[in-house]
């Protein structure tokens, strides 16, 4: 039997989580409703987001102590992270998944494990193997509410996510190219008829969830180091997190992102499985959602005429 305070304290730590698990598996789910297909080269884009957070971070902080001007840099840092894996996202669909648009299904996926493997292998080719520290912008001294231990990155994580998955609902709802993507995901012919640039959407599709990648992977960075095999399996939970919430569903992907790093910390705090098992709770939900409900959470069942 847990406490109150404790229980905070794991819920706390499960939004965390689950925040950033939301904010990398929007890039799956937001491909997926477009093309219906797994980009698993994702996760290494993250990896190399981070990485490239980390070099500007420390470029532009240099010297300085902890205070504003590190807190500012930080988020630049972030900013220009995610404009160049935007791009990346961008070159990597053009030269890898664009050509391989009307093959078999098998052919995108296949090349998208190979875009994976020459990423994450020219990551340690580039910058060595070794893992590297990003250090906090901040003084994460964590301060004490009525028992409950909250730190200023979980909270900064909490806010991050936030801000920008509510972006992208407005963005998604809202706006001109929003609207075209929708109409995208639901028929590519009948939008090309209409009018909508359909590559320009994909484009603008790999870049947004490459971006939201980047972000995720220095968010998480701060509490762990940046290696060139890290986002394999940010990567794999991402997914999870997609289909269990629904993949091709935005709030399905925010609502599998979150339960997903809420089962994780209670699974280890409350039900005692120990922390070097605690990837295998993710696998185990993955396995009885398409048992039980294929579709995911919020996913529609959709019937195929044959």
């Amino acid at each position: 039997m847990v406490s109150v305070s404790e229980f905070f304290q794991h819920l706390m730590n499960g939004l965390t989580l689950g925040g950033i698990y939301a904010l990398i598996a929007l890039g799956y789910t937001m491909v997926y409703g477009i093309l219906k297909f797994i980009n698993f080269a994702h996760g290494d884009i993250l990896m190399f987001g981070a990485y490239i957070g980390l070099f500007c971070f420390d470029a532009l902080r240099g010297n300085a102590p902890l205070g504003t001007w590190t807190f500012i840099s930080f988020f630049i840092a972030m900013l220009i992270s995610m404009v160049v894996t935007a791009g990346l996202g961008v070159a990597t669909e053009r030269i890898a998944y664009r050509p391989l648009r009307k093959a078999n299904r098998l052919a995108p996926l296949l090349s998208a494990i190979g875009v994976s493997f020459i990423l994450s292998n020219s990551a340690a080719w580039i910058w060595g193997t070794q893992s590297r520290k990003l250090n906090y912008p901040f003084d994460n001294t964590p301060f004490n509410i009525k028992g409950v231990v909250i730190t200023p990155h979980q909270v900064m994580v909490l806010i991050v996510s936030l801000i920008m998955m509510v972006s992208l609902i407005l963005f998604v709802n809202k706006t001109r190219m929003g609207k075209a993507m929708r109409a995208v995901s639901l028929d590519q012919d009948t939008s090309r008829l209409m009018g909508i640039n359909v590559n320009q959407v994909i484009s603008m599709t790999f870049a947004i969830g490459s971006a939201l990648a980047a972000s995720g992977g220095m968010l998480i960075a701060l509490d762990y180091k940046v290696y060139p095999s890290m986002g394999m399996m940010l990567g794999l939970k991402a997914f999870v997190a997609a289909v269990v919430g629904g993949i091709g569903n935005i709030g399905g992907a925010m609502l599998g992102g979150i339960l997903l790093g809420l089962l994780e910390t209670f699974g280890v705090a409350i039900f005692g499985i120990p922390t070097a098992m605690k990837d295998t709770i993710s696998f185990a939900i993955l396995i009885l959602v398409l048992l039980l409900k294929p579709e995911g959470l919020l996913g529609k069942a959709v019937k195929e005429k044959v």
